[in-house]
């Protein structure tokens, strides 16, 4: 059975508990240990795959097919382990799961009730996620509890923690709580109050914890540190500092020098190696020592919330590592380029237009697209942004007139793109659409392999094949790729049996560095690696500032 680091958060949320989570994950495998990470949610969503960006930010794909909480691309993207559908479960999981169980007649007549049936199946979720009866097992289960302690909704889940910790036995649970400590102007001080205040609420749940880590915008002095430790019982080198800094990469380090990972092993008992960071530190290295600037204009709708961006936030800035560049992302509303024209978007070193969904934006993000195709700045597309590119060259290369989505126009003459319920008959007649509630099962979820088409600029990125992981509903219409293959658009990847168009680019002899692919690279993408296409997406954003010198 795995041992388990639990990690729970107070006093405000957002405090970055899946950083830490994330952080402890890599500092444990720089040990010689194999790591999984749980996130546990405490909404009644059965997951986040319908909820706006603007509530929940992130959508992550998993590569078998789950959508998850965006924590769970800071775990891919800080440790080794790869993360599947059980690695993140919420509330609404949970009670459809006990309620089918007593449709199923599973509970014997008895009466079903918060506790033991909903703790005892939070405990079996993690079992789950922490694969205990397999042979892959990992020797540390890392499992965040989202929310803060003192929510309601959060309750159950940590009285699930609070028993599994019991049965788990001795030294076989860490407990870590995530909490604020606020920095006062007026009164010139950090105030700890309400730290002792969080973990008093934990404590009266019955958790104690072993290690506090205390988030706050400067170092926390010694002093302030011992006062935590008198008033939150708990010793004072486990008060760890977790001040604000420039990069979420140099977490694991100021982690690892106040002890964190000799205490985890020593609370767990664990028999581990000692510490080898030297790619974190290299990382920064890169970080504090680019050669270059590079400008990237981010096309998109949810601008206001980058979070909604985040894996592709970070992938940007991982190839900027490992091209000695730094990355600034400038996220410019598609709204403001319908309103004011697409024209300062010649002031960039390159365009991103990533995924999304709805019409709001959408002719902003196609003039951008078409202003970077005949102006020659690097460009990548992303899932809803290869699909927009594949409408401006049908309109204005392929001349196919008011070619669209159909997501956005059903009536367009030209539906490009389409769900492929909807593709046009041989004989040219529409096909029926079928009940709207079907279009919520077309989703095309997780990871699929795909052959490359040779002497392409995805071969030379990715080589003979790709494997991807993808979420959207709409495709290609495969009875007008023709007219827009002939037309002169390249499709480098299709899918094996289907052939849906996965990569599209245009010829370097038209264009030096235009890309859009249906799936989502972002997802794949660590800043120990970086990703073969964003690299080389920021070598052509390079190429172009030098050239304009």
């Amino acid at each position: 059975m795995p041992k388990f680091v639990f990690v729970t958060g107070g006093v405000v949320s957002s405090l970055g508990k899946g950083i830490a989570a994330a952080s402890m994950g890599a500092l444990l495998e720089s040990r010689g240990l194999t790591v999984t990470i749980i996130k546990m949610d405490p909404y009644l969503n059965v997951d986040p795959g319908t909820m706006s960006p603007f509530q929940h930010g992130e959508v992550f794909v998993t590569e078998d097919g789950a959508e998850t909480d965006l924590d769970l691309g800071h775990y891919e993207r800080f440790t080794d382990s790869r993360t599947r559908r059980h690695n993140n479960f919420t509330t609404g999981q949970i009670y459809d799961s006990v309620l089918r169980k007593e449709r199923r007649g599973e509970y014997l007549g008895k009466t079903v009730q918060v506790i033991p049936h909903i703790t005892n199946e939070i405990q079996a979720f993690i079992h789950r996620g922490a694969r205990t009866d397999q042979d892959d097992a990992p020797d540390v289960a890392i499992v965040e509890v989202g929310g803060t302690v003192g929510d309601i909704e959060s309750l159950p889940f940590l009285e699930a923690i609070r028993q599994l910790s019991l049965k788990a036995g001795r030294n076989n649970s860490c407990f870590v709580h995530l909490t604020l400590v606020p920095y006062i102007p007026s009164a010139g001080e950090l105030k700890t109050k309400p730290t002792q205040h969080s973990v008093q609420k934990l404590r009266e749940i019955g958790i104690s914890p072993n290690l506090l880590f205390c988030r706050a915008d400067r170092a926390i002095p010694e002093d302030e540190r011992d006062k935590i430790s008198l008033f939150s019982n708990v010793p004072a080198e486990a008060v760890i500092s977790v001040a604000d800094v420039d990069s979420i990469y140099r977490i694991p380090r100021m982690l690892m020098e106040q002890g964190v990972d000799d205490q985890i092993c020593d609370c767990l008992k664990l028999d581990a190696k000692q510490p080898d960071i030297a790619v974190w530190d290299d990382l920064i290295e890169r970080l504090e020592h680019p050669q270059r600037e590079i400008r990237v204009a981010m096309v998109g709708k949810y601008v206001d919330l980058t979070e909604s961006y985040k894996s592709l936030s970070e992938a940007l800035i991982h190839a900027g590592l490992h091209t000695r560049s730094k990355v600034k992302i400038d996220y410019i509303d598609s709204e403001t380029i319908e309103r004011d024209g697409p024209e300062g978007l010649s002031q960039f070193d390159a365009v991103l237009v990533p995924g999304g969904f709805g019409k709001r934006g959408v002719e902003g993000k196609i003039r951008a697209i078409e202003f970077a195709r005949k102006q020659r700045i690097p460009y990548l597309g992303i899932c809803l942004g290869m699909q927009l590119a594949v409408v401006e060259f049908a309109r204005n290369v392929a001349g196919l007139a008011k070619a669209n989505s159909t997501e956005f126009d059903p009536q367009s003459p030209n539906p490009v793109i389409a769900l492929i319920t909807e593709w046009v008959d041989a004989d040219g007649s529409r096909q029926n659409r079928s009940e709207e509630s079907d279009m919520g099962g077309t989703m095309r979820l997780g990871a699929q392999r795909c052959a490359i088409r040779a002497g392409t600029k995805a071969a030379q990125t990715y080589g003979p094949e790709v494997y991807e992981r993808h979420r959207h509903r709409y495709e290609v219409n495969n009875r007008l790729k023709d007219k827009i293959v002939q037309a002169g658009l390249v499709v480098s990847s299709e899918t094996p049996h289907e052939s849906l168009v996965e990569m599209i680019e245009l010829p370097e002899s038209v264009h030096p560095w235009f890309v859009a692919v249906q799936f989502h690279p972002e997802f794949t993408s660590t800043p120990r690696h970086g990703h073969p296409l964003f690299k080389s997406y920021i070598e052509a954003a390079v190429a172009r500032k030098e050239s304009r010198k």
